[in-house]
């Protein structure tokens, strides 16, 4: 994905190899927060329904209290929307899960609304860009509710338990923004100046890891502060963020002539809460800078302009998962709806991904099943020791999830089983086997929907994008070129080119790459949100002289 000029395909045979599909990673940086987090937002409920004797509502609290998963690396006003999306999300699953489990008990038609379901979560999650976890989790709570045994005057009650604990979710989630109120951007800043100053060190001597490693964390930069508002309150320190990250793409555009120290310098200082650090502006910085502001100020793509390309992605989702519930059915299995999630959690952006978390699913499953053979013993000499090993397990899966998806696994197979107990012990042999048959059958019948679906023009609608961009660019600048041009043709352009960088943004999140298609031309999107963002600013300037003209009034610090 480095290369700036798309490269052909590998073959199949090497994409869907199993090298590095098992390979830990370094932990996240902000590994303890999610786990902290989730441990926070599901131990009071759990434990309050102990104490009352009524674990076996924990299944609804739990739809909520799982929510505190969600949005970590968004700065707080994001976060907030975002947790509340969720939140709103989640329940809404949830009361189609139990309203359909009230009115019928034929499994094939909540194994079909189950399928429909995660195929509506999965388009929603990726067209807003929700992150992880994704659907995964919102699958997982709906397609559960489905074959709990329900009645339509229960159905309100235990939504109103679901959103009283995902009231609290969210209380938990935005808690810390009490001590580091900046906390997000400044830590994806600084991610994108230690990238940067990784892929100075190499000089630029052909290292295409280092270098879109380092691209790859000055777009996640400046996605982070694009969501953050352009006035009020935190503005001022959005704006020396975004001189950072400015400085971070001059090293990128020259590693041989930058010095990599001031830049982990920075990155140090933007540790805690302290002043962030101020930098001369860099060739270019300030025509940038307000190209930003103006790309801020643009409408975003409609929501159901960013569906049309995911429709794929639903189609694989859907019949993934409908086929695995039917499959798993056809075995004679008690709970369809394991290999249903199992086949929902395999679908990423890309046939290779997709393949890795299949390997990664079952290696994580097989050794968790283990883990719950050992512990279960122990789990069931009290109620109390069940809810203690699951927000124990609760903690090492978001913990070690960050490290590979599969050692997540291993800690949310024996925590999903430990869940299924809370309304009374069951025979560990029967579930283990069941758990292991649901896995292999999820993951053989969902990676084959993935290759039946297919979605062969996610990679070309990228370069469109970036085409789009350009012209949009070239346009604006043969406007500037003229002296004195159209009234409003000015604007017009600036409002287009701003909507195309957008969508470029878009359309390359949403992409991602598949394994039939060429590499993504990350170098030429981020050249061409640069040169963007500079004829924006242009445009701006522009259009603050034409105001001075006419107003009198001076412009020297004028922003869109």
């Amino acid at each position: 994905m480095s290369s700036a000029t798309p490269t052909s395909g590998t073959s199949l045979g090497r994409r869907l190899s199993l090298a590095g599909v098992l390979r830990l990673r370094r932990p996240s940086e902000i590994w303890f927060k999610p786990a902290l987090s989730s441990v926070a937002a599901v131990a009071p409920p759990n434990l309050i329904l102990l104490a009352l004797g009524r674990l076996d509502l924990a299944m609804y609290t739990m739809a909520g209290s799982l929510c505190a998963l969600y949005a970590h690396n968004r700065p707080y006003a994001a976060r907030a929307r975002t947790l509340a999306r969720v939140v709103l999300g989640m329940l809404g699953g949830v009361a189609v899960a139990l309203v359909t489990a009230s009115l019928t008990h034929d499994a094939v038609v909540l194994v079909t609304v189950g399928a429909l379901l995660a195929a509506v979560q999965k388009a929603l999650c990726d067209a807003t860009r929700l992150g992880p976890p994704g659907n995964v989790v919102l699958t997982f709570i709906s397609s559960a509710a489905l074959f709990v045994p329900q009645t339509l005057g229960q159905v309100p009650g235990h939504l109103a338990l679901g959103a009283a604990a995902g009231a609290w979710a969210w209380i938990v989630c935005m808690a810390p923004a009490l001590v580091r109120p900046h906390g997000p951007e400044r830590r994806a800043t600084a991610q994108a100046l230690r990238a940067a100053a990784a892929y100075a060190d190499t000089r630029g001597s052909g290292h295409d890891p280092a270098r879109a490693a380092g691209y790859a964390a000055v777009q996640a930069a400046w996605q982070t502060l694009l969501s953050l508002p352009a006035t009020g309150r935190g503005a001022a320190t959005r704006r020396a963020l975004e001189h950072l990250v400015v400085r971070a793409e001059v090293a990128l555009a020259a590693p041989a002539d930058t010095d990599p120290e001031p830049l982990r310098t920075w990155a140090r200082a933007l540790r805690g809460t302290g002043r962030v650090p101020r930098t001369g502006d860099a060739p270019g910085a300030l025509d940038e800078l307000l190209g930003v502001e103006a790309e801020l100020a643009a409408r975003p793509t409609p929501l159901w302009q960013r569906l049309g390309p995911l429709t794929p992605i639903a189609l694989r989702t859907a019949l993934g998962c409908a086929l695995a519930g039917y499959a798993s059915l056809a075995l004679g299995i008690g709970r369809p709806y394991w290999a249903l999630v199992t086949a929902a959690a395999l679908y990423q952006a890309n046939m290779t991904l997709t393949w890795s978390r299949a390997v990664q699913r079952v290696v994580g499953n097989v050794a968790g099943v283990l883990v719950f053979a050992a512990i279960a013993p122990l789990a069931h000499l009290g109620q109390a020791l069940l809810v203690l090993f699951c927000l124990a397990l609760n903690f090492g899966a978001e913990a070690l999830i960050t490290r590979n998806y599969w050692l997540g696994s291993v800690c949310v197979t024996p925590m999903a089983l430990l869940i299924t107990e809370f309304t009374g012990y069951q025979a560990p042999g029967e579930l283990i086997t069941e758990r292991v048959v649901d896995t292999l059958v999820g993951a053989l019948v969902g990676f084959l929907a993935a290759v039946v679906v297919t979605n062969r023009r996610a990679g070309s609608r990228v370069g469109l994008a970036v085409t789009a961009a350009d012209r949009a660019r070239e346009r604006a600048a043969r406007l500037l070129a003229e002296p004195d041009p159209a009234p409003g043709a000015l604007e017009a352009a600036r409002r287009g080119l701003a909507a195309a960088l957008t969508d470029l943004r878009t359309t390359v999140d949403a992409a991602a790459g598949e394994w039939w298609g060429r590499a993504l031309p990350q170098e030429r999107v981020v050249l061409a949100e640069q040169s963007g963002h500079r004829t924006l600013a242009a445009t701006v300037r522009r259009q603050a002289a034409r105001a001075d003209r006419e107003t009198g009034t001076r412009t020297e610090d004028v922003r869109p």
